[in-house]
């Protein structure tokens, strides 16, 4: 069980992953050499990572809910196989074990088809059936949302750890060799130190700082943490497909992201023009969820709830 100066630092780096321990001791009333100690076991015991991470239209790409059906006997193979494409992230066994759900970056300026993973899902041996929804729109999750929602700090804490806004994306971004190095060693370690990023990319320690603050200002990079939901108390994960009245799209959205169970929310394409990740502690709470918040978004016309059954692979690159 976290104390609750560990789901304090949770919070604190769900906010600014490469927040300055020194400022979480100060927040949180205790030494930064204990809030180094408690992310050591954390990171040690429990997982815990922080991934530097890059919105996909912000270098040209596109991202994509896909959801994989097959036979029962294939499921686990399936889902370990696409775990090991460096172009999937959030790969789960969902559906009491009936299909595979994963998030995949396709290139903007080709098909969607010509995606590794896009072309040969269809023609993968004992699956059943692919569906592809192109994330239009995040509500909540990613570059889109620094805050958590959950966790014991106030809003006052909150502020104080915020970093400075990042803008708007506006086109996608050049990115050179050395940027790319530097994201790579982002998503391993996203705490990773400017000393470290400087071998990396074979700039100097100063460059990385300065090349990194642009970045991130930018909107390309924002960071994440792969934790557990189950650490925090949430032992019941679903993906909630909805459909919803076109003109009340965009209050549905920003409703589901006021959602304390919500950690993603985003429009996509295709029949259900909704998608939302949500945690809760129990099945009865999520059966209270459904039959409560989501029943009351606006123009709600249908729900499909996918329970999820195992997580194959987070938002790091590695695979656990």
């Amino acid at each position: 069980m976290l104390d609750a100066v560990e789901r304090g630092l949770l919070q604190a780096l769900q906010i600014d992953g490469r927040v300055a321990f020194s400022l979480v001791g100060a927040v949180l009333g205790v030494s930064d050499q204990t809030v180094a100690r408690r992310y050591a076991r954390l990171r040690n015991e429990a997982g815990v990572r922080v991934i530097g991470a890059v919105w996909p239209e912000s270098v040209g790409r596109q991202l994509w809910l896909v959801r994989v059906r097959c036979v029962p006997e294939a499921v686990a193979g399936l889902a370990r196989a696409l775990a090991k494409q460096a172009e999937t992230s959030w790969v789960q066994i969902a559906s009491g074990g009936a299909e595979v759900l994963c998030m995949v970056q396709a290139v903007t300026d080709t098909p969607a088809a010509e995606s590794v993973v896009l072309s040969r899902l269809p023609r993968t041996p004992r699956v059943t059936g692919v569906s592809a929804h192109r994330v239009l729109h995040p509500f909540f999750g990613g570059s889109e949302s620094p805050l958590t929602k959950n966790g014991p700090l106030t809003a006052e804490q909150c502020a104080q750890l915020s970093p400075p806004a990042a803008k708007c994306v506006t086109g996608p971004v050049e990115l050179s060799t050395e940027d790319n190095a530097l994201l790579e060693a982002l998503a391993l370690d996203g705490r990773a130190g400017f000393r470290s990023l400087a071998t990396a990319t074979g700039w100097s320690q100063t460059t990385v700082r300065r090349r990194l603050a642009e970045l991130r200002s930018g909107g390309v990079v924002y960071f994440d943490v792969d934790v557990d939901p189950a650490l925090l108390g949430s032992w019941t994960s679903a993906g909630l497909w909805l459909t919803v009245a076109p003109g009340e799209l965009a209050a549905a959205g920003d409703a589901l992201a006021e959602h304390p169970q919500v950690s993603f929310a985003a429009a996509t394409t295709g029949v259900s023009n909704l998608y939302a990740s949500v945690q809760c502690p129990t099945g009865t709470a999520l059966y209270e969820y459904l039959t409560g918040p989501v029943a009351a978004l606006p123009g709600l016309l249908s729900v499909e709830t996918a329970p999820s059954m195992r997580v194959v692979k987070g938002a790091s690159p590695i695979v656990g």
